[in-house]
């Protein structure tokens, strides 16, 4: 086989149309005006490092090496962006970071090794209130908090037994609006009220208008309701089996039958004061207290165990809200749409790299995890506008798929008419 040498083509010429996106968006501009102040002689700006450590992400790539090993020739010479080192990325991302935090419980004298990158947050608000499919009126936001196993030299043991993080995140659909990180032996009910409190201020201060908060079983405690009382107007919470929620459940009279495939469930629901005894502690008054509403569902147990306070046989799955003008059934539907934070932290950490820090400090790797974050947010940005100018996209593509129809696309810039102009090389029908 004999080989032609030919001019430079890249091979991510669809890469150019996402940050000519970018551009258009003015989260360049957004950068400049909120990053903090680089050198005079500094050769790269703050668009230039952030833009080419997405791109890495957008191009295949998952570590910033790979923009001097597999992106280098793909990207030269990008009207758009300067490309710097991997070094140069990685120092610039190290200097965003803040100090982390030690936090303590009223009970208890271990330390908690927290880190809030208030301001990276903030701009990662600022971006999204730039993006056009952004709602921020009455949304519904979702928190939880996600193991990110890891051996960096002060990750700490989790409750899973392997050394991690165990970041909070805030979600508003697909889009990631905030992230805190914390240290793997703090688990996710540890001062999360504090977290909730510090997420609600920036989402205020970006004028977003929260209807409805949701979360799992860790969020099931005195302190943290309260904390979500204060910021959203509906809560919906999975309830953990206690004594008082026991006998609440034993009280139910009129069960429903639910089919759910082969599966025959009953459901109900009741009225609930929770948390009597921590607020006898705090020495609170019943009345300051508010009533619940409970959603039971329960299911036949295949060992036949009776409960020793409802006297059935039967698995519970618990729902507490302060919604009483949604029906059981659309409670349970309406809170289990969470799930899909799980496919969410699925796509960060296998996407957008979380399962592949680069710093040895929670600090440095907050600021990575925020950026990527804002990366993901972009993507879902991108797949939705470009899925409407080419029919070989569509919504729901992960990115690899996204990269293997348009990313990867041979291209390079000419002069034609004075004008600079992308010459594509491939079928695509792409409408600018």
């Amino acid at each position: 086989m004999k080989i032609l040498n030919s001019p430079t083509v890249s091979s991510f010429g669809g890469l150019n149309f996402v940050i000519e996106e970018v551009i258009k968006l003015k989260i360049d501009e957004l950068l400049k005006g909120n990053m903090p102040i680089l050198p005079k002689q500094s050769t790269y700006n703050w668009f230039d490092i952030i833009m080419s450590y997405w791109s890495v992400f957008f191009c295949g790539g998952d570590c910033a090496e790979d923009l001097s090993i597999n992106l280098k020739d793909g990207l030269k010479n990008n009207p758009f962006i300067k490309i710097p080192s991997p070094d140069r990325v990685l120092n610039r991302l190290k200097s965003l970071s803040v100090p982390a935090k030690y936090f303590t419980t009223q009970r208890g004298n271990k330390e908690h090794h927290f880190s809030v990158a208030e301001q990276l947050n903030r701009i990662n608000l600022k971006m999204l209130s730039s993006l056009p499919g952004f709602e921020k009126d009455n949304v519904v936001l979702d928190y939880d908090n996600t193991i990110i196993f890891s051996e960096k030299a002060d990750s700490e043991r989790t409750y899973k037994k392997e050394n991690g993080y165990n970041p909070g995140v805030g979600l508003i659909g697909h889009h990631v609006v905030y992230v805190e990180n914390r240290n793997g032996k703090s688990n996710a009910h540890i001062l999360q009220h504090e977290t909730i409190d510090r997420m609600a201020a920036l989402l205020n201060e970006a004028e977003i208008k929260i209807d409805a908060i949701r979360a799992d079983s860790a969020s099931y405690t005195y302190d943290i309701i309260k904390s979500m009382e204060r910021v959203a107007k509906r809560i919906f919470v999975r309830a953990r089996m206690t004594a008082g929620v026991e006998k609440a459940i034993s009280k139910i009279q009129n069960w429903e039958e639910v089919v759910i495939g082969d599966d025959i469930l009953h459901r109900s629901s009741i009225t609930f004061t929770p948390f009597l005894r921590k607020a006898r502690e705090d020495k609170s008054t019943k009345t300051s207290l508010q009533e619940y509403r409970i959603v039971v569902t329960k299911e036949a147990r295949r060992d036949g165990q009776l409960n020793m306070f409802t006297g059935e046989a039967c698995n519970y799955s618990i729902i507490m809200t302060n919604d009483f003008e949604l029906s059981n059934d659309e409670v349970v539907f309406f809170y289990n749409a969470r799930g899909a934070s799980e496919r969410e932290f699925d796509i960060l950490k296998n996407d957008f790299g979380w399962n592949r820090m680069p710093f040895s400090k929670l600090e440095q790797n907050t600021v990575f995890l925020i950026i990527t974050a804002m990366c993901k947010n972009l993507y879902v940005h991108m797949i939705e506008k470009f899925s409407r100018l080419t029919n070989v996209l569509s919504p729901s593509f992960r990115i690899k798929k996204f990269i293997f129809r348009f990313i990867c696309i041979p291209a390079k810039w000419v002069y034609s008419g004075r004008i600079r102009r992308l010459r594509l090389y491939g079928s695509i029908a792409f409408k600018t």
